[in-house]
C-alpha cells in the first residue's frame, strides 16, 4: 500500500482524515480519548477493522493519563475509557472485540506497576494493528479461489485499505489478484449518503493502479443486467451466527440483484466481524445517523432544511443471498450456522 491508515506515533494516534479525501490527503494526530471518539463519530476513521485498531489505541490514549493507586482503581478508570469508546458507533462489532481484548490484557497486569501496565497495553494495541495487516492479506489470498483474470467485480462503500490497517477486506481480494497479475475491473457504487465508494474506493484503487469505474448506486441493476458484472464482493461490519450480514446501506440491494441475475455474492470479513453472541441479523443494532447527511451535501442543502429524512447507515443481508464468506481462516460456505460455529 502507498499509505498508512492508522499508527501510533509520538504518544498519539496518527490517522488519515478520510473526510478530506479525495481532495486533500491529510494526516491528523489524536492525543486524547475525546478527540479519537469524535474522529470515529465523524468518520475521520472508519471501516470495521480500522475501528477495532482505533479503539485499541484509544484505550492507550486514556491509560496514559491514568494515575491509579492500585489495580482496582486502574480497572475502574479503564472501564470508563472503554465505555466512552463503545458509545462512538454501535454496529461494527470489531470495535467492541478490540476493546474486550484490551480489557482482558489489562486484567492480566494486576501485579505490574502502573508504568508497566501502560507499556503492556500499548504493545497489545500494536499487536492488534499488526494482526489486522496479516488478517487482511490472508482474506485476499483465500479469496483467490473465486477470482480469475478478466473478472468484472462490483463493490459498495469502502472495504479497502482505508477501512483496515492495510489491504482491506473486499478489496484485499482485488489487490492480491493484482499482485498475482490477474486482470480485474471494478465497478464501485458511489454509496450514498456520504459517498465512501466515490470518494474513497475509487481514490485508493486508482492510487494502486486498479481499473475502476464509478457508478451511481441506482445504476447497479442496469449495469448487472447488461452483463457487465461477473460477481459482487462486499465487506461486513457484523455477521450473525446464521450468516446474516450487516454492511453499508445498499449492500442488501446488491445481494438481491445478484440472486435475481444469478451471479455470486461474496462477503469478505475477518473473524473479528463475527458476533458469536447473536443468532440472526435481527439482533444486529443498526446505526441511524443525522438527517443532515442526506439533506446536505458538501456544505450545501440539496433538500429543504425542514425536510424529514430517514438515515440508517447499514442494512442486513439475509444469509440465503450470500454465496460464501471469505475470512482469514478460510471460506465459510453453507450451511452457515454450522460452519460459522467452527470459527470460534
Amino acid at each position: 500500500m502507498l499509505f498508512k491508515v492508522i499508527e501510533w506515533e509520538n504518544n498519539a494516534v496518527k490517522i488519515i482524515d478520510q473526510t478530506k479525501l479525495p481532495n486533500e490527503f491529510k494526516y491528523i494526530y489524536l492525543k486524547d480519548v475525546d478527540s479519537l471518539w469524535t474522529a470515529i463519530k465523524k468518520l475521520k476513521v472508519r471501516g470495521a477493522p480500522a475501528l477495532g485498531v482505533a479503539a485499541a489505541f484509544g484505550v492507550v490514549l486514556g491509560v496514559l493519563k491514568i494515575k491509579a493507586k492500585n489495580h482496582k482503581d486502574f480497572m475502574r478508570q479503564l472501564d470508563k475509557i472503554i465505555s466512552k469508546l463503545k458509545s462512538a458507533r454501535p454496529t461494527a462489532v470489531n470495535l467492541f472485540w478490540a476493546l474486550e481484548r484490551m480489557r482482558e490484557k489489562a486484567i492480566e497486569t494486576e501485579f505490574e506497576p502502573l508504568s508497566i501496565k501502560k507499556k503492556i497495553l500499548l504493545k497489545q494495541a500494536n499487536k492488534i494493528l499488526e494482526e489486522d495487516k496479516q488478517v487482511c492479506r490472508k482474506i485476499g489470498e483465500n479469496g483467490q479461489a473465486f477470482i480469475k483474470s478478466g473478472d468484472r467485480i462490483m463493490t459498495i462503500c469502502n472495504a479497502g485499505a482505508l477501512a483496515t490497517s492495510e489491504y482491506g477486506t473486499a478489496l484485499a481480494v482485488i489487490y492480491v489478484a493484482k499482485d498475482k497479475r490477474k486482470k480485474v475491473k471494478v465497478y464501485a457504487c458511489e454509496t450514498r449518503p456520504l459517498l465512501q465508494g466515490a470518494r474513497l474506493t475509487t481514490w485508493e484503487l486508482m492510487k494502486n493502479k486498479v481499473d475502476v469505474t464509478l457508478i451511481c448506486d441506482n445504476m447497479a441493476a442496469t449495469v448487472i443486467k447488461q452483463g457487465m458484472v461477473d460477481k459482487i464482493i462486499t465487506g461486513a461490519d457484523r455477521i450473525a451466527l446464521n450468516g446474516d450480514t450487516a454492511n453499508k446501506i445498499g449492500t442488501y440491494d446488491l445481494a438481491v440483484l445478484a440472486k435475481y441475475h444469478k451471479i455470486p455474492f461474496y462477503v469478505a470479513a475477518p473473524v473479528s466481524s463475527f458476533d458469536f453472541s447473536i443468532k440472526t441479523g435481527n439482533q444486529i443494532p443498526i446505526e441511524e445517523r443525522d438527517k443532515f447527511e442526506i439533506i446536505r451535501s458538501f456544505g450545501k442543502y440539496i433538500a429543504p432544511k425542514n425536510c424529514k429524512a430517514y438515515n440508517p447507515v447499514f442494512d442486513v443481508t439475509p444469509n440465503e443471498l450470500i454465496t460464501a464468506i471469505i475470512t482469514e481462516k478460510g471460506v465459510v460456505r453453507l450451511p452457515f450456522s454450522k460452519n460459522i460455529a467452527k470459527l470460534k
